[in-house]
């Protein structure tokens, strides 16, 4: 075959690609494949098969075999599309079942193929619904400790233990990564709110679930926890989307979390902030030692910490942790109005804007610079940002449709 694969011959490559997927055939495949060939499962697919894969047989085991020991699942490959560099796209559907539990599956998929000269698929990057993955595998009962929605564009994320007080265990640290998962996967979300029934957003970590956990050793305990409690947080702060915090009653300990991952905070009057953390004799989880000094300034935080001195609300407001106080039976209703706002505005140009101030504390002031330019030429160029302007001189609102 010429050093120059034709669109024609890369087509046929991806179909045979997908037979010999739906069939299981490993000799098709390593025919088909590069010996260098190297795969890239999107983050947030579930049992660790996201991320990248070197060579066939890694392919091979850690995606698609493992696909097939958890689904009875086929790629329904609908399109496809050369690009100008080489690559062939392909758009489809993943359809079939997960087999514990019988839910149907229905995950849309980008895959994005590279071809050697000799013609065999060098690389495959593959974008899909993540969520509908785990939706399958656990159905729509399985978020035991939040309430999730998604309407109007505004995802809610309600911390619902409130007999608990929304305390922190071992499957709330595990749902915070599942929620962000699926509000990453989502594009239907334009914003998000959080928050939490009952009487406070989240008084921190379950005192009583750690007494009473499997392991004696606490620290292995609380390590456990934070390692999904963490990577929650950290997909949170990548979100393309604003995100609202309604804080009200108690917010402590790693539930701060909550908090630093919002872009705006509402709180009820009489909240209270406390990082608790050295009442129990730890050092802290959540990312406060990041979020709290940049936030309220570094004595303050110490202070925090150190002395384990609660913040008031009116402290909390004064020193640039919320953005306003509200009365409590107001709460719930004005914060979901500003995720409303925040829903109907140009959601790339505030998912530019969320990354651009994120990565200012690591940028000097000329890399920041260059950043926005980089920045605002692709906000520029958004589908928003066109109607915006030819809104202003017509003296009317834009509606901005997020794209």
């Amino acid at each position: 075959m010429s050093a120059e694969v034709h669109s024609d011959a890369k087509i046929a490559a991806a179909q045979s690609l997908y037979a010999a997927l739906a069939t299981g055939d490993r000799v098709a495949l390593n025919a088909l494949l590069h010996p260098d060939f190297v795969g890239h499962a999107a983050e947030g697919m579930p049992f660790g098969m996201g991320g990248e894969h070197r060579g066939p047989e890694a392919m091979q085991r850690n995606l698609w075999w493992r696909i097939g020991e958890h689904f009875r699942a086929r790629a329904d490959a609908r399109q496809f599309e050369s690009l100008g560099d080489g690559r062939l796209l392909v758009s489809g559907s993943y359809l079939g079942s997960a087999r514990r539990t019988g839910n149907p599956l229905d995950a849309a998929f980008i895959h994005i193929l590279a071809f050697a000269p000799d013609g065999r698929i060098s690389a495959l990057r593959q974008l899909t619904d993540t969520a509908a993955w785990h939706a399958a595998l656990d159905g729509p009962g399985r978020l035991q400790t939040f309430d999730y929605s998604v309407s109007g564009g505004v995802a809610t994320v309600c911390l619902n233990r409130p007999d608990a007080r929304n305390a922190i265990d071992m499957t709330v640290a595990q749902e915070t990564l599942e929620v962000a998962r699926r509000l990453a996967a989502d594009g239907t979300v334009r914003a998000v709110l959080i928050c939490g029934n009952g009487p406070a957003l989240t008084v921190g970590g379950d005192i009583g679930y750690f007494q009473h956990g499997q392991s004696t050793v606490f620290g292995d305990l609380i390590q456990s926890m934070t390692v999904p409690f963490h990577q929650g947080f950290d997909i949170l702060s990548r979100l393309d989307v604003p995100i609202v915090t309604a804080a009200h009653g108690a917010v402590a300990g790693g539930g701060l979390g909550y908090v630093y991952a919002a872009d705006l905070v509402l709180a009820a009057e009489g909240t209270r902030f406390l990082t608790a953390f050295a009442g129990l004799g730890v050092s802290g989880d959540g990312g406060g030692t990041w979020h709290l000094p940049r936030l309220i300034g570094p004595r303050r935080a110490a202070q925090a910490y150190l002395r384990n001195t609660p913040i008031t609300d009116a402290e909390a407001l004064e020193w640039g942790l919320i953005n306003e106080i509200v009365p409590a039976d107001e709460l719930r209703e004005r914060a979901l109005a500003l995720a409303g706002e925040l829903a109907h505005g140009p959601t790339k140009a505030f998912g530019a804007m969320r990354q651009l101030l994120r990565e200012s504390w690591s940028n000097d002031l000329q890399s920041q610079l260059a950043a926005e330019t980089r920045v605002i030429k692709d906000t520029a160029n958004s589908a928003d940002a066109t109607e915006a302007i030819t809104a202003f001189p017509q003296k009317r609102k834009p509606e901005f449709t997020g794209r």
